[in-house]
């Protein structure tokens, strides 16, 4: 599992573990992207972040069962999640690993302006009323909780 706020670096670390490890990833940004009819349409954009976390989760269920690798980055901003996902997967006999990419407000806000300027679609530009929300409703993981996990990393940014 992959936690960590917009701008932290979990697609790029999931997409080379994804190769390092030959693992299957769900990104349910790539999902909802494709399937919005409007890309300027927020409120469209954030009721489809349930569904298509849920059906990823599925899919990541069955890929666990035969023992292979599944990388989730969806973000897993609350201990709550995180931890229904962590016992999802013991129940399937899977071992699981958080990496949570830690960063600093001035660099995650310059990585989101240089993001919202290359993005090809809109649908993800980020404000900075939402960046400071983001931050005021996550929840990192603590001591105790990484303590939990078969494998843990915390990787320091800026």
């Amino acid at each position: 599992m992959i936690c960590g706020l917009p701008g932290a670096g979990k697609s790029t670390l999931a997409k080379r573990m994804e190769s390092e490890r030959n693992a299957i990833r769900f990104c349910p940004d790539e999902w909802i992207e494709p399937i919005l009819a409007n890309p300027l349409d927020v409120q469209e954009r954030d009721r489809l972040r349930d569904p298509i976390e849920n059906l990823q989760w599925e899919l990541a269920q069955t890929y666990l069962q035969k023992g292979l690798t599944v990388i989730l980055e969806n973000g897993f901003w609350a201990e709550e999640e995180r931890s229904l996902y962590a016992m999802g997967a013991l129940e399937l006999g899977a071992k699981i690993e958080l990496y949570y990419l830690q960063i600093s407000d001035d660099l995650q806000r310059m990585r989101i302006e240089s993001r919202n300027q290359n993005l090809v679609s809109p649908t993800f530009v980020m404000t900075f009323d939402e960046i400071c929300h983001g931050r005021s409703v996550f929840q990192p993981p603590s001591v105790g909780e990484l303590a939990f996990y078969d494998a843990w990393e915390v990787i320091v940014q800026g």
